[in-house]
């Protein structure tokens, strides 16, 4: 039987914390190292839904990709959402753990994973962080992948390519080019990888969570956008965690929270 500061301890080893960017909260979060779990609930984001289904299951820890707590907290109350959140988690006395940016990082995570799928890069040719943020290992890791694909394609070509291999519904494209090469991927918001991209010389970069006017300054500095949303490219965290944990055996069961995106093209 494992515990669930056991767990913690597991995925740290895998996707360790250290690599975190400065500005994130990964690790436990909520609830108690030395409980033990005999049910694990994986799931991008502890949202209300997603901590009622934990309880309906009666798991004894959530494993989550994005952090229940980002900033700090002053007060824990039903008076707000995060508020109501913990309230339920500590009702149920279900512990919370989130590996974000780790989780980005690491390799074996949400970059290399998030290539894998997408499975259009050249792998005759080098492919390399977007935006590098250290070592693990002795190899470079960091946010996001850029790399040759593996044949010239238009921006409607990869966009259906895009919705295909992530199972998304929809993407959002805006593209000053017909023809891609170079392709730079940003599971998550991409924001602030619009220097990086260009930095990169990629054709396109493929991300989530773009405004308008960061999608117009990315094409107007000759890169084309294809949005496919943040739920849209970091779902594969849910199947990849708990496939990993299942493999880990030690008597667990692991639930998987359904693929459920949160927007709806209406």
């Amino acid at each position: 039987m494992k515990t669930c500061g056991q767990i913690a301890a597991w995925f740290d080893r895998k996707w360790p914390e250290a690599l975190a960017c400065s500005w994130d909260n990964v690790g436990l979060l909520a609830g108690r190292a030395d409980k033990e779990v005999h049910t694990v609930y994986v799931a991008l984001d502890a949202t209300e839904q997603t901590i009622e289904a934990a309880i309906r299951a009666r798991a004894d820890m959530l494993l989550t990709h994005h952090p229940l707590i980002f900033g700090g907290v002053k007060q824990v109350s039903d008076k707000d959402a995060l508020g109501r959140r913990l309230l339920s988690l500590i009702r149920a006395d279900i512990s919370c753990y989130s590996g974000h940016t780790s989780f980005d990082i690491a390799r074996g995570g949400m970059a290399d994973l998030a290539a894998g799928q997408f499975g259009f890069f050249d792998e005759s040719r080098e492919l390399c962080p977007l935006e590098v943020t250290g070592e693990q290992d002795g190899a470079l890791v960091g946010i996001g992948k850029v790399g040759t694909l593996k044949e010239l394609v238009d921006i409607e070509e990869l966009s259906q390519i895009v919705k295909e291999r992530f199972g998304i519904p929809a993407v959002n494209v805006c593209s000053s080019k017909k023809q891609i090469r170079k392709a730079a991927l940003s599971p998550g918001s991409g924001k602030s990888m619009i220097k990086a991209a260009v930095s990169a010389g990629a054709d396109v970069l493929i991300t989530g969570d773009m405004g308008h006017h960061e999608g117009l300054d990315l094409v107007a500095e000759g890169v084309s956008l294809i949005d496919a949303g943040h739920y849209g490219l970091e779902h594969i965290f849910v199947d990849a965690v708990a496939d990993e944990l299942e493999a880990e055996g030690a008597g667990l069961k692991v639930i998987r929270a359904p693929l459920a995106y949160p927007y709806k093209i209406l």
